[in-house]
């Protein structure tokens, strides 16, 4: 019944491959397109089927071994793949929007150099971002999240000849090895620790969640969920490992709205619930991921309200979204973070691909201060934009609002949350409402600010880019109906999904217990409400009553306004403390250690060598009857010498 999820991977991996190695010969951009496109579209097909089916069985969970893959000791590895409720959704997420980001980018990209290659890249991720949510254990996980690393590294670093292209691609990557390690160090120690302890050499998710209540909830539990922890702020740049993910926007726009909505960033946030069971077991890792997630969600939102870039105030928005993703999993509220994860998928890849048709549009200008009045150039576009930011700021009846709600209110309700979490995630919410409306008030609204160049070129981007954003536009719209809460009427459908992977944990720990009535879920949704529209109308003040004001704030609190425009100082901070320091270690080692040591002692063997074989020349004249007389002496020294020891 479920014997061909093989093929949902599959699809995706064999695009890459006929793009990567035939791409270049066959040159026609719609033909290469069209691989690339239709290979995720099939996975696509086989992911719905597959979800579909999942709904109407009354067994949740099956696994499919492809391969033995290895045995090493009591280590016993399969190739296989798990399907659930979590990693339905999950497929369903990465492959319909992976399709429509593709469609996008046979528009966008038409034209630029090397377009087979970034096809097959894009194949490759998706592949990759599939097998780390379809592996049935940890090192299939983990050989996804590798590849999505990898191919992360070749998509922002797309266009090789820009240094800070480069630049950003290897910080992507540097950093994320950081959180890598630290995740392979958790699945090492989790297999050792149920393995030397019970008997049970595993790392099977099943068996996991079967038998990982037996580490207790002692300090080796806290010390495997912390290393996933850190794994996960790595891949979904939290503090302190999120200074990547904003200078990845150097890729082009739809890597960042693939990288940033659906896949990669996301990553972190799967596997915590992938591994619900041990999380929940450790009360300390939880507060320790709620507060994380908190203080990213205020950190990044506050350095997202100055930033003029139109792809970086997007990118810091993600990093803010993560983290009241991370908040609602550190409450307990799993199965709330992967609802506002699908929802900011849809919003969010609305946001970055609506952009890139801006600047498409605009002949690749990316500062908002030379935008403005686009709304009349570009109906569509604009119109999609407006539905996606209405979503993210929380606005009642879309898809943010339902997901981003209920994150505030087990944040405060919840028995692991408190007042002090929610004040934090509510002044985030607040912001994001604010400056989500400055660049939709900057770029579509008021007076036009266009250089010359970019009007000439000013146009409605074509249907091909602008089909996608409507079918993300529309799910921003109703995406969030599968959540809607009782106290509004609902069912919380997505809860029930979830419950077969969430439900035991919740069980046994007795986590995400409200500890509210109606009442108070009904005064601070009110508030949520009010929040978000003080956000908007105070956007609106600034940028479309009284544009100069935000000029005026800025000269009149010149210290303040430059530390957030250039984003604390936290990348200044980090060459001084780490960079800068492995920079000159590497200089120092490699002159004094490497030229000095290693290469003196290779090149002083060298010198030897000739200096003896200079020396040793003179003895070979071509003579005979030297070597004769060399075989003489020869002989005597040798008969002197046996004759002198006895």
């Amino acid at each position: 019944m479920y014997e061909n999820l093989w093929l949902i991977p599959f699809f995706p991996l064999l695009g890459a491959i006929i793009n990567g190695l035939f791409g270049k010969k066959i040159r026609n951009e719609k033909i290469i397109g069209g691989i690339g496109t239709a290979a995720i579209f099939a996975s696509f097909v086989v992911s719905c089927t597959y979800f579909f089916r999942l709904l109407d069985d009354s067994v949740k969970t099956h696994q499919q071994v492809v391969s033995s893959w290895m045995q090493v000791g009591n280590l016993s590895l399969d190739w296989g793949f798990l399907l659930d409720p979590l990693s339905a959704l999950m497929i369903m997420v990465v492959t319909g929007v992976g399709t429509l980001i593709h469609l996008y980018s046979v528009g966008y990209m038409h034209g630029e150099d090397g377009f087979y290659r970034y096809f097959s890249y894009l194949n490759l991720f998706c592949f990759s971002m599939l097998m780390l949510v379809l592996g049935n254990n940890a090192m299939v996980m983990f050989l996804g999240w590798e590849g999505v690393g990898l191919c992360s590294y070749l998509l922002i670093g797309y266009y090789f000849q820009k240094k800070s292209a480069g630049d950003a691609a290897k910080k992507a990557f540097v950093v994320n090895r950081v959180g890598d390690f630290a995740f392979l160090l958790g699945i090492f120690t989790l297999f050792w620790a149920l393995g030397s302890d019970h008997g049970i050499w595993t790392l099977n998710f099943v068996d996991i969640a079967e038998h990982g209540h037996l580490l207790g909830t002692g300090g080796i539990v806290t010390f495997i969920t912390m290393c996933f922890f850190i794994g996960a702020t790595g891949k979904s740049a939290q503090i302190p490992l999120f200074t990547w993910l904003p200078d990845a926007m150097e890729g082009p726009t739809p890597v960042s709205a693939l990288i940033h909505a659906a896949t990669m960033v996301t990553a972190g946030i799967y596997m915590i619930g992938r591994m619900n069971g041990l999380f929940a077991a450790s009360p300390d890792t939880m507060m320790v991921i709620a507060i994380v997630g908190a203080l990213t969600a205020i950190f990044a939102a506050s350095i997202g309200l100055m930033q003029n870039d139109i792809k970086r105030v997007l990118a810091y928005s993600t990093v803010s979204q993560l983290g009241f993703m991370f908040l609602a999993m550190g409450v307990g509220a799993f199965y709330i973070g992967i609802f506002h994860l699908m929802t900011h998928a849809f919003f969010k890849a609305c946001l970055f691909l609506g952009s890139g048709s801006v600047i498409h549009a605009m002949s690749g200008e990316q500062d908002m201060r030379y935008m403005g009045g686009l709304k009349k150039h570009m109906p569509y576009t604009h119109a999609t934009f407006f539905i996606a930011t209405l979503a993210i700021a929380g606005v009642p009846g879309l898809a943010g609002f339902f997901s981003k709600d209920e994150v505030l209110w087990y944040a405060f309700a919840s028995n692991q949350g408190h007042w002090a979490l929610w004040l934090m995630a509510s002044i985030a919410a607040v912001m994001t409402a604010f400056y989500m409306f400055r660049l939709l008030f900057l770029t579509f609204y008021g007076k036009e600010r266009i250089t010359e160049h970019a009007r000439k070129h000013l146009h409605e981007s074509p249907l091909i880019i602008t089909l996608p954003l409507m079918v993300l536009a529309l799910l921003s719209l109703i995406g969030g109906y599968v959540g809607v809460p009782k106290i509004l009427g609902g069912g919380m459908n997505i809860k029930y999904y979830l419950e077969p992977v969430f439900g035991d944990s919740v069980a046994r720990y007795g986590i995400a217990k409200l500890q509210y009535g109606y009442s108070a879920a009904y005064v601070l949704m009110g508030l949520s409400i009010v929040l978000a529209f003080a956000g908007i109308g105070l956007a609106y003040y600034f940028y479309i009553k009284n544009p100069a004001l935000p000029g005026q704030l800025a000269d009149r609190f010149k210290g303040t306004y430059r530390v957030i425009l250039n984003k604390w100082y936290v990348d200044e901070l980090y060459d001084a403390l780490f960079v800068n320091p492995c920079k000159r270690l590497g200089t120092f080692l490699w002159k004094s250690f490497d030229v000095l040591i290693v290469d003196g002692i290779v090149n002083g063997v060298a010198k030897l060598t000739r200096g003896i074989s200079l020396a040793m020349r003179y003895s070979q004249t071509g003579y005979v009857h030297n070597y004769a007389l060399t075989m003489v002496i020869g002989v005597v020294l040798a008969l002197a010498l046996y004759v002198f020891r006895h």
